[in-house]
């Protein structure tokens, strides 16, 4: 029998009422970082947790797999052919024991007291359903040092609105949260390659999850950057997948169809509005402009307009004017 067989023996013969947090930590491409985050995790001062690492067919599964070794014996350990983040952390959410979930990126890492003040916090005022904390960020980025909620502030209650308009917005590893409504639900959307966490969010809001969040410091989150630009188009590319898959339901009311749509519309006009600053940047002009003209169309901006008229008249001006303000 072979080690991981005789690991799983044992992990399945653990008793489940001593667990109370099912901590899961999807791995893929992580192997120079994952020590890190399963070190934040043992040294927690709350103790009641189970740890599921999830190998979504990762291809440095042998430099991966040496560096989790030492804690074979502290973790269920599971293996799948690669299908993405949200399906690794629905096969972690299937085989979890505990009464609440806490989801931690592999290469981001929690501060000691950071299970024991969430779930004092979830268990607080009659209790919450989902929970999430700030963040320090760190990495190779001009944002290193700051907190999440300086870039992304969360500002007043967690409503399906707010979380629809990123007025309040949430790290995944940063979230703890009760298991029973994410099942409810029908955990993470698998044909969503990228925000499917947003998604869950808006649907646990949406079934009447009770959310809130705390502004202390309790984690450290890296951040990938790949040019300002990159992330907005990216970014805004996420949230229509979600927003336009939410404006399908047949469930919204006529203030929450309002909130989506407009929501759609404005995050329609900042990806033309990204890709018509990268055409600048790389003096495409024609392609430039009509991508203005695009956003304009889905948001009317006097500025948008002054833009069009520069690109007709002088569109060299306009790129430099853009490089100095990127600079």
């Amino acid at each position: 029998m072979s080690l991981l067989e005789n690991h799983e023996l044992r992990k399945e013969s653990e008793k489940a009422e001593n667990i109370l947090i099912s901590v899961i930590i999807p791995a893929y491409n992580v192997a120079s970082h994952i020590v890190s985050a399963l070190d934040s995790v043992f040294t927690q001062t709350f103790k009641q947790y189970e740890v599921i690492v999830i190998n979504d067919g990762s291809p440095d599964t042998e430099d991966l797999e040496n560096a989790i070794r030492p804690h074979f014996h502290r973790i269920v350990y599971l293996k799948q052919r690669h299908r993405g983040a949200a399906a690794a952390r629905n096969e972690g959410l299937r085989r979890a024991r505990g009464l609440y979930v806490a989801f931690l990126d592999a290469d981001d890492s929690w501060d000691p007291t950071y299970l024991e003040e969430q779930l004092a916090f979830l268990r607080s005022d009659g209790g919450y359903d989902v929970v999430y904390a700030d963040a320090r960020i760190v990495g190779a980025t001009t944002l290193s040092g700051r907190t999440y909620m300086e870039i992304c502030p969360s500002i007043g209650a967690v409503t399906f609105a707010s979380l629809v308009t990123q007025q309040c917005g949430v790290i995944t590893s940063g979230l703890v949260a009760r298991k029973e409504p994410i099942m409810e639900v029908g955990l993470f959307d698998e044909t969503l390659r990228r925000a499917h966490d947003y998604d869950l969010w808006l649907r646990l809001a949406k079934a009447g999850a009770r959310f809130n969040y705390q502004k202390k410091v309790l984690l450290r989150y890296r951040y990938h950057e790949a040019g300002l630009s990159g992330n907005a188009i990216t970014q805004a590319e996420r949230d229509l997948m979600v927003l336009k898959k939410t404006m399908g339901r047949d469930d919204l009311t006529a203030e929450e169809r309002k909130v989506v749509e407009a929501r759609f519309q404005d995050r329609t006009s900042n990806l033309w509005l990204e890709r018509g600053k990268l055409e600048l940047l790389a003096g495409e002009f024609a392609k430039a402009r009509e991508n203005f003209k695009q956003a304009n169309h889905h948001r009317k901006s006097w500025k948008l307009r002054f833009v069009l008229y520069g690109l007709r008249l002088s569109p060299r001006s306009i790129r430099w004017v853009f490089q100095k303000r990127m600079n």
